[in-house]
């Protein structure tokens, strides 16, 4: 039930999409006034960027908040190599989905994976990710059960380190997929402009 009324949000959005160095952008603008802006790879519908924007109570936009994909670095073009290898030396967090998965990666994170546990807390309904050295420790959630009201499943989840990475998976539930399957059908729907520079327009 929850799913289906997820997907009627996203079919009852305005939507806009743009062409664009081989992504698909989609521009969405909900009845709230929220808006979503995800990018697909054009070949293999793969999603690498969704971020959300609300408007503030006196109505001005706020900033684009990142779900899927690379952060932006403002100011990074600016900034010295001695200041980037610094900040580079933190923990970076980054979620970056495959077809068949959620999937996180933590960088510039250098201990054994032995040092690792990964697990799910049911009742907060969040990942834990925690250290035995008690070098790192974070807690995140998976938006997109939260909106399809799916629970978590401990047996989902999964993870791997390599070069200084955290990696960790969490296998879709077969409801995700049938309602990810049934959006690319509801995105081929809308008219694609195509362009070879500028951006999706999301005013």
């Amino acid at each position: 039930m929850a799913v289906t009324g997820w997907l009627e949000n996203l079919r009852a959005a305005e939507k806009t999409a743009l062409l664009q160095d081989g992504r698909r952008k989609v521009h969405y603008l909900f009845p709230d006034g929220k808006e979503m802006a995800e990018e697909y790879d054009e070949k293999t519908n793969e999603l690498l960027v969704r971020k959300w924007r609300v408007k503030s109570a006196l109505g001005a936009l706020g900033q684009w908040q990142i779900e899927v994909g690379e952060p932006a670095l403002p100011g990074a073009g600016s900034l010295g190599p001695e200041l980037i290898t610094e900040s580079n030396a933190n923990p970076i967090f980054v979620r970056k989905d495959t077809k068949m998965s959620f999937q996180w990666r933590i960088r510039n994170l250098p201990y054994p994976k032995d040092v690792y546990s990964v697990c799910v807390d049911q009742k907060e309904r969040c990942v834990v990710v925690r250290t035995t050295n008690k070098k790192y420790y974070k807690k995140f959630s998976i938006p997109d059960l939260e909106r399809y009201q799916l629970p978590l499943d401990e047996s989902s989840l999964s993870f791997a380190h390599a070069n200084s990475t955290l990696i960790i998976s969490y296998q879709k539930p077969k409801e995700v997929l049938v309602a990810e399957s049934e959006l690319q059908k509801e995105l081929k729907k809308v008219k694609t402009a195509h362009s070879s520079n500028g951006d999706c327009k999301t005013q």
